[in-house]
């Protein structure tokens, strides 16, 4: 009796051993997988779930249709990341000002990029606030590049609820009082609202969401096809003779 006792005392210790290394194995691989997920997870600003790991497809332009209305699609664009007539990004965003600089030509010439650039001008009809929104992406990755938004209307709800989400914004006062710049910058990604005043004395709202990173990749596929094409040439010249 002595000897079943102690034989099923071992099997009942062995029995709670495994399944404590079971849990405790379980446990570590969900921690693990947990921390994977977040790891594969960037932080990034979104405009109708579009964020900086968004591919473009023609899903997402059906998608973008359903809530922006129809749109205008171009292959093939030139990029100037300043807001229009603002000259905002050499004074406030030299890091983006550079970027925008290496994209266009010094002397003025049209430097076309390898884009996808889908214009909404019908956003007013599906009852937003929004006068024209334009998203610009890399046709090397599909990724976006950076999206633009304009509204002649007053969207400081949107910029409440931009506060909620992101945090409070830095601020940039203008000579006006009226005219501001707010922005918030996740990584090395930027999203900006300027406010200012037309010429009329009304409000007007630009907004910009620069997706650094992409915007870095997109010069550097560029610069290397360049540079495979100028050592083409040399080859082509070479051998003539």
């Amino acid at each position: 009796m002595t000897y079943h006792r102690k034989s099923t005392d071992s099997q009942l210790t062995a029995v709670l051993l495994g399944s404590i290394l079971m849990l405790f194995t379980f446990a570590c691989s969900s921690e693990e997988k947990v921390s994977i997920d977040e790891q594969t997870q960037p932080d990034s600003f979104t405009f109708f779930d579009v964020g900086s790991t968004t591919l473009f497809s023609k899903s997402l332009r059906d998608q973008l249709g359903e809530r922006l209305g129809s749109a205008a699609i171009e292959y093939r664009s030139i990029i100037d990341l300043d807001i229009e007539g603002k000259r905002l990004l050499p004074q406030h965003f030299t890091d983006v000002a550079e970027l925008n600089t290496r994209l266009n030509s010094p002397l003025g010439e049209r430097i076309e990029h390898n884009t996808i650039k889908l214009m909404y001008r019908y956003a007013g009809r599906k009852n937003l606030p929004f006068s024209y929104v334009e998203f610009m992406f890399s046709n090397y990755t599909k990724r976006p590049l950076f999206i633009k938004i304009k509204s002649k209307k007053d969207i400081a709800d949107i910029i409440d609820t931009l506060k909620e989400k992101y945090g409070r914004p830095q601020m940039i006062p203008q000579k006006d009082t009226a005219d501001r710049i707010l922005y918030w910058k996740n990584n090395r990604d930027v999203f900006l609202v300027a406010v200012f005043t037309n010429r009329r004395g009304d409000l007007e709202y630009r907004m910009m969401i620069y997706f650094f990173d992409n915007l870095e990749e997109l010069l550097a596929t560029e610069e290397q096809e360049r540079r495979v094409l100028e050592e083409k040439r040399k080859s082509a010249g070479k051998s003539a003779f």
